[in-house]
């Protein structure tokens, strides 16, 4: 049975945990995790025979098979290339944190060294397998390719972001063009789907991103477009909330367990 620990005790980090709790990871045993917060972490953990760990040693000390993260870049580039050169695999939902060059390499390093992996999950998009066969069959043919993510968002999803401005509450607009690369230094915790569609891809530096605030709509919708000669590929997904997200995970983690896997 393999194991896994969760980093990162708020919403999402309680679904990973309660699809746990109701049978929905049977081959898998959750054996500890980690918050800053402790009284999150009990909570998270209430009912279940796991380890409070009070800091990222100490979890790391359980020598997990997997590490969930659900927590923030900071946290995920502070324990990423030790977990992965012990052994640990990593399935991230702070993506953001490989438009880093120099923090993706020293995780492929690591991940070598310790014979781990770092499981991409979809988060809230998704159709990866495409992207990447697209991009790959390009590349081969030596054909030119484009690559881009076109997110819609409500006003209030952008406050306390220098994209915020009061007039969005009564106007479309589009707040935001360049590269993903941008996108991700400009808003940390906004756009790690950008960040999976660019890895996925082309890369941060040349894939596109573009962020339009409609007024009172809800939640997120992503348009992620990758188009090279005589193919087109077009992934549009629609969520209310960012549960699609620690759902994800709970899909990637019952894939890797199962005897027929989706790729």
């Amino acid at each position: 049975m393999k194991t896994f620990v969760i980093v990162g005790c708020g919403h999402l980090g309680n679904i990973v945990a309660n699809a746990y709790r109701n049978g929905l990871l049977k081959t898998y045993k959750l054996i500890g995790a980690y918050s800053r917060n402790s009284d999150d972490t009990m909570e998270l953990l209430k009912g279940i025979d796991a380890a409070v760990c009070g800091d990222i040693p100490s979890l790391l000390a359980l020598k997990p098979d997997f590490i969930v993260e659900t927590a923030s870049i900071k946290l995920l580039k502070e324990f990423a290339v030790e977990a992965l050169s012990k052994g640990s695999s990593i399935i991230p939902l702070s993506i953001g944190a490989f438009a880093d060059e120099e923090f993706k390499e020293s995780c492929k390093e690591a991940a070598r060294k310790g014979s781990s992996k770092v499981y991409i999950p979809s988060g809230a998009i998704g159709g990866f397998d495409v992207l990447s066969t697209i991009s790959l069959m390009a590349e081969v043919k030596k054909q030119d390719i484009k690559a881009g993510i076109h997110t819609s968002k409500g006003p209030n999803s952008l406050k306390n972001t220098p994209l915020y401005d009061e007039e969005l509450q009564s106007s479309k607009k589009d707040v935001f063009t360049g590269s993903t690369k941008d996108a991700i230094s400009l808003l940390p915790t906004k756009v790690n789907v950008a960040i999976a569609t660019a890895l996925s891809t082309i890369g941060p530096d040349k894939t596109s991103a573009k962020i339009t605030s409609i007024p009172s709509f809800p939640g997120d919708d992503h348009k992620l477009t990758v188009e090279t000669d005589g193919l087109k590929a077009i992934v549009d997904i629609w969520s209310e909330k960012s549960d699609i997200a620690a759902w994800s995970v709970v899909a990637l983690l019952r894939n890797l367990s199962s005897e027929i896997e989706f790729f």
